[in-house]
């Protein structure tokens, strides 16, 4: 009830029409301050705006995939694992190596990544490591997102999609300026579906659910040179998921989605982010402070299998807060600066229970301790646990802050520039941890009696490191383009293997009844940061006096030093870890272009990376020479969209956008003995506008390809997961 009054509250407001320019007094409110919008930056970047992400269908940060050269972003099976490859690196888990933010503000938790779009007016995708000016996990770019500004758009919007799967979307926002300055936004967003993977054990689609969110924001112009700009946001998913499919390798045939305890992930955000500039006669002062708040729930049938192995929940609360402040010179002089400080704070609470059953009882415990044990030991030995189940209850409490300084300088001598800057960068993170068990057990047939054993493992980990992150680029600029050279460092921070505590005190209690008192080992539970070295060579040209054709290139070298890499335990173990475990290399190239010419629009990018282990041994076999897994070698995308002529008594336009995704080849693991052979997935739309109204038909992966996302070994089992099937939609707006 309290939605319904909202959307009749909003609606019945006087409204503005809509201008197409407005004069801000010399402000440019929604601009970020680190980006250089006419030069584009001594670094490869992709923006794609409004009309193309709403014409194209573009809903989330996954479907921006080879939009970018070498970026790729799958599709795990859960909303909570945003994991992006950018140049053949990247990790499935724990620290990104690009960073995001949305209206300036930093996105803390990579867990709060995948969110549906709307109402955005702008994305940008930086490539290189951006850690001078954006610091920490940077190191293979940074993302910026920025949604609609009420004081460039006034109006109202509204739109109702449905689609395969039983899919629905809504979206209802007003955006209205007073006075010019002063303007104010109000968004609501709302989309659920039955999902698209059938769990034959349990009879039912497996990734149903929902998501939504509300965004409040205000812009104001309090006095000349001033800006304030606020913008509130709250959200929530409420899903299913890991439609995770067994793999024979004999047979090489995957089996059916085929588990039996129920997979969810909830998830609750907020976050806020206040900016404040002043803007002086020779420089423009910006204060960025942020607030964010993450809550999730995530509970999974860790085993995957129709079995009663072991499940898992995870549940996570943590706040952070952000302080920036940045200084920066106005551009077009001969010295072009920009100064900053920046600090962070961020608390984690953490909770992972994991529920031993039956079928892991007998098989991970019982048969190793009595094989190894107690069965040579005479026939009355056998261990024997008391009850059906027990929980190994995993806490940790991880406080982390950080704190960096940074400044860069760009001396510009005619059509040549030289710039250097280098940023400081710490942080220091503590992990207190309690680990523990009860069960009963007995291993003598005979004995009627039941021993208790209570089994804990606590403690306290701490990490900080300190990066000095430098970037020297050299550019000749010309009235058409500009050609570049840079060198620049980006880190990944460490952090804290929380996943591996259950395998630990599962050996611990092995240990003890085996009458093998061991403390446990803790030291495999702290990483530390992963450093890139990324050298560029690239430039960006538009040959025509009209600027119907841009075109920009890059080749690139990446070092990477301390490799974060995800590691299995040996045998059927349940966790798993990051380890520093390797030293890696990457070099490819990249290419786009985007045509324009009356009612045609082209755009086509192209990707290759040749990401190579140089130094990676797990204990028994070495994988140097051998490629990463998971990032694909090559992407490639095509997209045209025409205006179809058409009387203005029909339309205000009908433009038809038709578009190809390629991907490919993926090394599924460092053997390189499973592949993803390059697939492409065609797309289109038609979209239709008429004075307020519009409609659009959607399609993607029209031609329902088969292929897989994600792999993964759990318990000596292999599993894959499957990308989404054909999906077609219609979608209906009204704009006032």
């Amino acid at each position: 009830m309290n939605a319904i009054s909202l959307f009749v509250t909003l609606f019945a407001l006087p409204f503005f029409e809509r201008p197409d320019t407005v004069v801000l007094q010399g402000v440019d409110i929604v601009a970020s301050i680190k980006v250089d919008e006419e030069q584009g930056g001594e670094y490869s970047s992709t923006t794609i705006n409004r009309v193309d992400i709403e014409n194209r269908h573009i809903v989330s940060l996954k479907e921006l995939t080879a939009l970018a050269p070498n970026y790729y972003k799958p599709d795990y099976g859960s909303r909570m694992t945003s994991s992006i490859y950018v140049r053949g690196f990247g990790s499935r888990i724990d620290q990104p190596v690009v960073a995001l933010s949305v209206d300036e503000m930093p996105v803390m938790n990579k867990n709060s990544y995948d969110f549906d779009f709307f109402d955005i007016s702008k994305v940008q995708l930086m490539r290189g490591a951006q850690s001078t000016l954006y610091g920490r996990n940077t190191s293979g770019g940074a993302i910026s997102l920025f949604t609609l500004s009420p004081l460039a758009f006034q109006g109202k919007r509204l739109m109702l999609e449905y689609g395969t799967g039983n899919s629905v979307r809504l979206k209802a926002s007003h955006y209205a300026a007073p006075s010019r300055s002063f303007g104010w936004s109000a968004s609501l967003y709302y989309a659920r579906t039955d999902g698209f993977f059938l769990n034959r054990e349990r009879g039912e689609e497996c990734d149903g659910g929902s998501n939504g969110a509300v965004r409040l924001r205000v812009q104001w112009l309090p006095a000349d040179g001033w800006s304030v700009d606020n913008a509130l946001t709250v959200g929530f998913v409420d899903e299913g998921g890991w439609g995770y499919r067994s793999y024979d390798r004999e047979s090489g045939v995957l089996l059916p989605v085929a588990y039996n305890d129920a997979c969810t992930y909830r998830r609750f955000n907020v976050s806020d982010g206040l900016v404040i500039k002043k803007y002086f006669d020779g420089f423009t002062l910006s204060s960025t402070t942020g607030y964010q708040f993450l809550g999730d729930r995530m509970r999974i049938d860790n085993d995957f299998l129709p079995l009663d192995y072991f499940s898992m929940g995870q549940y996570q609360r943590e706040s952070a807060f952000t302080q920036e402040l940045v200084a920066k010179s106005v551009q077009g002089r001969k010295l072009s600066w920009i100064v900053g400080a920046m600090a962070f704070y961020k608390h984690l609470k953490l909770s992972a229970p994991v529920l031993f059953k039956q079928y892991g009882i007998d098989n991970l415990i019982i048969k190793n301790a009595n094989e190894n044990f107690f069965h040579p030991a005479g026939d009355d030995y056998s261990l024997e646990f008391r009850d059906p189940s027990f929980t190994i209850e995993d806490k940790f409490t991880i406080p982390t802050a950080g704190a960096a300084l940074y400044g860069e300088a760009a001396l510009h001598l005619g059509q040549l520039s030289v710039k250097a800057g280098v940023r400081l960068d710490y942080e220091r993170a503590s992990m207190d941890y309690d680990s523990y068990a009860d069960i009963y057990y007995k291993y003598k047939r005979s004995s009627a009696q039941f021993i208790h054993l209570p089994s804990s493992f606590k403690g306290k980990d701490t990490a900080d490191a300190l990066e000095l992150l430098p970037r020297l680029s050299v550019a000749y600029n010309h009235s058409r383009g500009n050609i570049y050279a840079t060198v620049s460092k980006g880190f990944k921070a460490g952090g804290f293997n929380t996943q591996l505590f259950s395998d630990i005190l599962k050996q611990k209690i092995i240990d003890d009844i085996m009458r093998n008192p061991n403390e446990g080992d803790a030291s495999a539970t702290v990483y530390h940061p992963e450093t890139a070295w990324n050298y560029e060579l690239g430039a960006r040209f538009s040959p025509f006096a009209d600027g119907a054709l841009s075109l920009s290139a890059a080749l690139f070298y990446i070092d990477c030093r301390n490799q974060q890499l995800t590691v299995f335990p040996k045998g059927e173990s349940t966790g798993r870890l990051m380890s520093n475990a390797g030293r890696s290399h990457s070099y490819g190239a990249e290419l786009s272009l985007q045509y324009k010419m009356n009612a045609l629009q082209l755009d086509a990018s192209y990707g290759y990376a040749c990401a190579t282990f140089d130094e990676y041994c797990d204990g028994e076999n070495d994988y140097s020479g051998n490629r990463l897994p998971l990032a694909p070698r090559e992407t490639l995308s095509a997209n045209v969209a025409y205006s179809l002529p058409v009387p203005r008594s029909f339309a205000n336009f009908l433009i038809l956008n038709v578009g190809w995704n390629g991907i490919g080849r993926i090394y599924w693991n460092e053997q390189n003995s499973l592949t993803q052979a390059f697939y492409g997935l065609w797309s289109a739309s038609l979209s239709w506008e008429k004075g307020h109204f519009g409609a659009s038909l959607w399609a993607k992966n029209i031609l329902d390809e088969r292929y897989n996302t994600f792999y993964f070994r759990s318990i000596g089992n292999d599993f894959f997961a499957q990308g989404k099937p054909r999906q077609m939609g219609v979608s209906l707006h009204l704009n006032l």
